[in-house]
């Protein structure tokens, strides 16, 4: 079953309801299921508690709260329709920049990345999934158009997370067709700016945390094979080197980055590294 039927907005916290972005304009869509999350949740049990620790070490390594680079007019061009950027494009590891113009353009790129949600049938999506390098990222818990809660997060930081670290089975726009279990903390305590900049704060649980803290990692440039451990890491290798040799074939560039020269470290609990240690892994390979 997939997590996009699987909350429903009653699970969603009431402190969050006012803060949702609500469009009138609903469109019909095509659906195809790539980026989601499936209900197959494994709650931390006899694996011992430093595999959770990890999972929280590893998390605070992405939740960044300095102020990052504004972004320009130029950095918030688009032209529509969006389309999907998928591994190992360059787009998916860049910075991502701080908006601070609330207009008319942010509202139409808004109203774009739920349409390439919804067309998907996903539940989230950031904004340099497709193409734009801001911080931004739009979901809906429910996955229906018309159904549910329109959640947009400009500007997203977290204050606070769980101890409890839930292992989850999670898909991504970016990798299709690659599904793969991710260890995340339970629930997060975060503070983002809505469409028209106002500041808010919110606990999101479950689902939804799962759903921002996957989101949220795109912010950071960190992806989600990035936080796999060894073990599940393997099980998508060729996978990965498939999208590689896809990039290439399409481009005719060399890719810019190689899971097969990712230097990879045998951490506690085996999680992959955040977005600095993939960084120096790549320039040790002379990827950058």
């Amino acid at each position: 079953m997939a997590c996009a039927n699987w909350l429903h907005s009653s699970a969603i916290p009431h402190a969050v309801l006012p803060f949702f972005y609500h469009r009138s304009n609903l469109l019909s869509s095509n659906f195809r299921r790539l980026h989601r999350f499936t209900s197959t949740t494994r709650f931390m049990s006899s694996r011992s508690s430093h595999q959770a620790a990890a999972a929280h070490a590893q998390a605070k390594r992405g939740f960044s709260v300095k102020e990052d680079e504004v972004a320009s007019p130029a950095d918030l061009y688009f032209e529509a329709p969006l389309n999907i950027v998928e591994y190992p494009d360059p787009i998916l590891r860049a910075k991502n920049k701080r908006i601070d113009t609330f207009d008319e353009n942010l509202k139409k790129l808004v109203d774009e990345m739920f349409n390439v949600m919804y067309r998907t049938d996903g539940i989230g999506l950031s904004a340099p999934q497709v193409g734009v390098n801001v911080q931004l990222m739009v979901f809906n818990p429910v996955g229906v158009r018309g159904e549910g809660e329109e959640i947009v997060l400009v500007n997203p930081r977290v204050n606070k997370y769980s101890k409890k670290a839930v292992l989850f089975n999670e898909g991504c726009l970016s990798f299709p067709g690659i599904y793969a279990d991710v260890m995340r903390p339970e629930s997060v305590k975060i503070d983002a700016q809505d469409i028209s900049g106002e500041r808010f704060a919110v606990d999101l649980a479950e689902l939804p945390a799962r759903v921002f803290q996957h989101e949220f990692d795109h912010l950071q440039g960190i992806l989600f094979f990035d936080r796999m451990s060894e073990e599940v890491l393997d099980g998508i290798w060729t996978e990965l080197q498939a999208l590689e040799k896809k990039y290439e074939d399409k481009t005719g560039l060399q890719s810019p980055e190689r899971i097969d020269t990712r230097q990879r470290r045998k951490a506690a609990a085996g999680f992959g590294k955040s977005r600095l240690q993939t960084e120096a892994s790549l320039k040790s390979s002379g990827f950058e």
